[in-house]
């Protein structure tokens, strides 16, 4: 449960302002399940995850791909400019993305390049837990996945992500 911000309680706007950004820069999941209809039944996490959730599952696939490709890259160009996202910023810095060798992120670099040509859409990893160096064994195998299967992981991993951050949300 909620201790503020409960999701039945606030109005299409607040509900937007707080959650639209759990699924990176596509506030239109929340919109959407706004517009649905909030019932108690949302304030908690759990259940709001998983209505949220249904939404971004019934989507199409281009509407899938584009959620996909909001994410950015793991220890790239933009975590370097420090323009990533307030809550990608403290998960990749969580997982030591910000103090990578530079035998790593050259690594990075080279695999973020090579998964995105195969896959259209960036590696995606709910990083909360893990450090770098795991995270680059992780991303070793995953980029030799076929494309179907990397496509519904990548998925995945963004409702992982929009968990832990509902989670934060107070």
């Amino acid at each position: 449960m909620y201790k503020t911000n409960i999701p039945s309680k606030l109005s299409r706007e607040e509900f937007i302002s707080i959650f639209g950004s759990v699924y990176e820069h596509s506030p239109w999941i929340a919109a959407q399940l706004y517009d649905a209809g909030i019932e108690q039944t949302f304030d908690n996490c759990q259940s709001l995850h998983a209505a949220m959730r249904t939404i971004v599952d019934n989507a199409d696939r281009k509407q899938k791909l584009k959620l996909l490709n909001s994410h950015p890259d793991l220890a790239g160009k933009l975590a370097v400019n420090e323009v990533l996202t307030p809550s990608s910023a403290f998960e990749q810095t969580g997982a030591g993305l910000n103090n990578c060798s530079q035998y790593e992120f050259d690594e990075f670099q080279t695999l973020n390049k090579k998964y995105k040509d195969k896959f259209g859409f960036p590696f995606i990893l709910a990083v909360s837990g893990y450090q770098r160096k795991e995270i680059l064994e992780i991303f070793r195998e995953r980029v030799n996945n076929e494309k179907e299967i990397e496509f519904a992981e990548a998925l995945e991993q963004v409702h992982f992500i929009a968990m832990f951050r509902l989670e934060d949300i107070e």
